[in-house]
């Protein structure tokens, strides 16, 4: 890709995430393409299609969500700290483009739905983040990663639902999510 392209390829990548932050997946390409400063024609020679667009952004999202509960785990911090921290980040990620979480949330058990192999990478970095508490000994017994996902991705959609919830009220409600899937002591 010539430099002049592959500035406007990250120009018009930015601009997406900013659109759909505000307006979700079904934001404007007009819109798209006026904020990166470029013609429509040159959005659709780099994306044919809205799909296309949302396809690159998601497999941009996808290297980041591994990325993050790899960090979560090389951090090595006590349980709580790791839980709520990645309990965040994950909120963060399926938050990060309006009326995203829900969709997520009913893609987890949709092998149907064009997003779920992106959900199933969603599942594997929680599954890494809950083996490393399990690993601690601190995990309760019979805890499920698909039910803490299912947990916190409804919280995640009550944030994204309410437009913007305080992070106390964020913090209290992944605080009850923590309490209920750690022990009281370590079990090893």
């Amino acid at each position: 890709m010539r430099a002049d392209a592959k500035r406007n390829y990250d120009k018009l990548l930015a601009a997406a995430r900013e659109v759909f932050a505000e307006s979700g997946a079904t934001g404007s390409l007009d819109e798209i393409a006026k904020r990166a400063g470029v013609g429509p024609g040159t959005l659709y020679r780099h994306f044919p299609t809205r799909d296309d667009l949302i396809d690159v952004l998601m497999r941009d999202w996808t290297t980041r969500v591994v990325a993050d509960s790899e960090a979560a785990v090389a951090a090595a911090l006590p349980a709580r700290e790791t839980l709520t921290g990645w309990f965040e980040v994950f909120i963060g990620h399926i938050t990060l483009h309006r009326g995203a979480a829900a969709k997520i949330s009913a893609a987890m058990d949709d092998p149907s739905s064009p997003i779920y192999r992106k959900c199933r990478v969603l599942s594997t970095a929680n599954e890494r983040v809950l083996d490393y508490v399990d690993s601690t000994g601190q995990l309760r017994d019979g805890v499920q990663s698909r039910d803490v996902m299912r947990l916190v991705s409804g919280v995640a959609s009550v944030i994204d639902g309410a437009g913007g919830m305080s992070a106390d009220s964020t913090g209290s409600l992944l605080g009850i999510i923590v309490d209920g899937v750690l022990c009281d002591s370590p079990s090893r």
